[in-house]
């Protein structure tokens, strides 16, 4: 330990470069494809913002449960699709994905083309449905 203090005081220019590039890489990871939201914030937007629920799984992951009036576009089609998309420019977007990894991706093509509010829904369906938070089957 007593060495990586010597180090960080011989080298600070060095640390201080890393240090900042670590912080920029967080931020920047933080705001890509749009800001996380909780499942609870979530049925705060469908409540009072209409929010658009973007289901980004397969079409087999999507039957075996989904939320309500979620649209079903999987990540793979989505630059194909995004057309579909465009009459819901104007409210908040909210892409949900199985675990919340692939949300990301898909927020930032839907910020790409236009859409300004998107979020992500954090931690996924499986988050969703471990809050025990409805589903529909089919």
């Amino acid at each position: 330990m007593d060495r990586l203090f010597e180090f960080v005081g011989n080298h600070y220019i060095l640390v201080s470069v890393f240090v900042l590039l670590l912080l920029g890489f967080i931020y920047n990871e933080s705001r890509r494809g749009g800001k996380s939201v909780t499942a609870q914030e979530l049925v705060t937007l469908m409540n009072q913002d209409k929010a658009v629920i973007l289901d980004v799984r397969e079409p087999g992951e999507y039957r075996t449960g989904h939320m309500r009036n979620a649209l079903n576009v999987p990540v793979a089609a989505l630059r194909e699709r995004i057309g579909e998309l465009e009459k819901f420019k104007s409210r908040p977007v909210v892409v949900a994905c199985k675990m919340g990894a692939s949300s990301s991706g898909a927020g930032t093509m839907l910020r790409k083309a236009g859409f300004e509010r998107v979020f992500k829904l954090r931690g996924g369906i499986t988050e969703w449905r471990s809050l025990n938070f409805p589903l529909v089957k089919g």
